[in-house]
């Protein structure tokens, strides 16, 4: 199997649950709690019928290949070649009906994430990247994705999903970033990392990700010539605080307020 037909296998995923998702979307559909007594962390069966329907995919045309989904675990985890698969992230938004939710798919080879795609089927628009290069299709055609340049966080415009998700301490680490930053913005899931790799902002902050939520990213913030570390400078296929930037200098800059 080519690193073209992987390609073109990770696309066949992103359709066939997009197809799967789409019919849920903006519905009165029934909700589940995942979090057991903890903060709101939402499910649905769009989530569950989307990662069974690549699960059933993957097995038919990869057998020997690993899956790890959001709903339903680790199958084969410790393959060479793993899956990773977030149906919705951004359920929060999916069950409100805004559009800032995506499909999150990877593929890695070894520990390694050599293929990540986003992809929106509502607004039908598809962020990939490989590592060495990142590409966007959708209504505007086809291009190529390229961070922007941004020197200082008086230049930046900064994302996060919301700090009401982080931790006390975490929270005002972030609030320091966000008072020299010249915008800060809240929301956008998966999607404020796609802007990133677009270069329409420039830093993305956010806690308490899981590797399902950042692996699929890597590859596209990578390939459009970014940075995606943890906190403190670390792998970020390990989840948890996660920064991402599109200029290395501001990424330094940002960390050094974040450790202050």
């Amino acid at each position: 199997m080519t690193a073209v037909d992987l390609k073109a296998f990770l696309d066949r995923l992103a359709t066939v649950s997009g197809e799967v998702i789409l019919p849920y979307f903006r519905t009165s559909l029934s909700v589940d709690d995942k979090s057991r007594g903890g903060a709101f962390d939402p499910v649905t069966a769009a989530d569950r019928a989307a990662e069974q329907a690549m699960r059933a995919l993957i097995r038919e045309h990869f057998p020997t290949h690993g899956i790890v989904g959001e709903e339903f675990g680790a199958e084969q985890g410790e393959a060479d070649y793993v899956w990773f698969l977030d149906p919705i992230d951004g359920t929060k938004s999916f069950i409100s009906g805004m559009p800032a939710w995506g499909t999150l798919i990877a593929l890695t080879h070894r520990g390694t994430p050599v293929l990540g795609m986003v992809h929106q089927p509502f607004v039908r628009e598809r962020f990939s990247g490989d590592g060495a290069g990142a590409h966007y299709r959708g209504p505007a055609g086809e291009r190529a994705l390229m961070v922007r340049d941004c020197a200082t966080l008086a230049d930046a415009v900064l994302y996060t999903t919301s700090p009401l998700l982080m931790q006390a301490e975490d929270r005002k680490r972030f609030e320091r970033v966000e008072a020299m930053a010249r915008l800060s913005r809240y929301g956008g899931d998966c999607y404020a990392y796609c802007m990133l790799a677009a270069g329409h902002l420039d830093l993305v902050i956010e806690t308490e990700l899981k590797p399902h939520d950042v692996i699929p990213l890597m590859p596209i913030i990578a390939g459009a010539g970014g940075i995606m570390t943890t906190w403190e400078g670390g792998p970020a296929n390990t989840g948890g605080r996660i920064i991402a930037a599109g200029d290395a200098r501001v990424h330094a800059e940002a960390m050094k307020v974040l450790a202050g």
